[in-house]
């Protein structure tokens, strides 16, 4: 899934205050019925919930109502802003009795490395069916020392309350946000998701010869093109000239080429996690065999200015999309 969010989103976030209303779920929030979906900066879900009103008179409990809602529970952050936000909108679409008679309200809270600045879902009718109720907290990481990287929960408590009922509670959380001040390259604190694998693109209409080789390694079975099977960032300067060595060390001298290897030098999954090297024809490798599986690297001779390119491509990504040691990503070649 690509990143849709808002236009306004930094602007909320950079001014957030006590009572601002709800922002619009993105459209495929519509498609995290039941299930998480993200962006690197964004978390949607969508559920059900049933609030139902009961009375015991002499042993006896009686359904005295029902309340049916949809809830969304959406929460979106930014990668140059220390602060995010959580926010819960319940609809009921269905009722009878006396639980449609209900009130609701929220209180946010946390956990981690962060702090609540506001919230503010005060108590709102679930009447009249199909009318959204809302509410919407801000939180500002504490992560903002030089090289400081934290994770931070937040939640949601609703309270049902009913005149003649005991009140009734139910929490909603997503997952972490994590912000750091630590992405080599930005001055700025910021916040992502750390579990959504951003898309690195290698446009093939301005990198020919390095999107085509990208395209056979994943075609061959090596990682990196989709959520399920992505590759992960490596900052350890030893695995990443280790990469390069097992992959490119007996490259021939081919002017106007270079020695380009997928996965990436700066992934977990190069060859010194193990792996043999292949190849393909007209990659001009001549101590190398053509292979497939999920292990090993591809090397071919590329165009050697888009080779150069390619790193400026990967540090701008990297940045861009804060993406630390272990977090995964994807490779696009199109």
């Amino acid at each position: 899934m690509q990143e849709t969010k808002p236009a306004d989103l930094p602007e909320r976030l950079a001014k957030s205050s006590l009572g601002v209303q709800a922002v619009d779920p993105p459209q495929w929030c519509e498609d995290a019925n039941g299930i998480i979906l993200g962006t690197r900066t964004q978390i949607c879900l969508v559920t059900g919930l049933t609030y139902t009103t009961t009375r015991t008179v002499n042993g006896t409990t009686t359904v005295t109502g029902e309340a049916d809602m949809v809830v969304i529970n959406y929460s979106y952050s930014d990668t140059g802003l220390p602060t995010f936000a959580h926010q819960l909108e319940l609809s009921m679409y269905s009722g009878w009795g006396d639980a449609q008679k209900a009130s609701v309200d929220g209180q946010a809270t946390l956990s981690g490395s962060c702090t609540l600045e506001s919230s503010s879902f005060p108590a709102q009718p679930l009447l009249p069916l199909n009318s959204w109720r809302s509410g919407e907290a801000f939180f500002d990481t504490t992560a903002t020392a030089a090289g400081a990287i934290g994770n931070c929960a937040t939640y949601w408590y609703l309270t049902f309350t009913n005149a003649g009922y005991p009140a009734a509670v139910t929490s909603y959380d997503l997952n972490e946000f994590r912000c750091d001040n630590a992405t080599v390259g930005r001055a700025t604190v910021g916040c992502v998701v750390p579990w959504y694998a951003s898309e690195l693109v290698y446009s093939s209409a301005s990198y020919p010869s390095l999107a085509s080789h990208v395209q056979r390694a994943q075609a061959s079975g090596l990682p990196g093109a989709t959520f399920a099977n992505p590759l992960t960032r490596t900052e350890n300067d030893t695995i990443i000239n280790t990469n390069r060595r097992l992959a490119c060390g007996d490259a021939p001298s081919i002017t106007g080429l270079s020695c380009d290897e997928y996965p990436i030098a700066r992934s977990r999954e190069g060859l010194s996690s193990g792996g043999t090297r292949r190849t393909f024809d007209g990659c001009q490798m001549p101590n190398v065999s053509s292979g497939t599986g999920p292990t090993g690297v591809s090397v071919c001779m590329i165009t050697e200015t888009e080779n150069n390119a390619q790193g400026g491509l990967n540090t701008q990504f990297f940045r861009a999309e804060r993406v630390l040691d272990g977090d995964p990503f994807r490779v696009n070649a199109s």
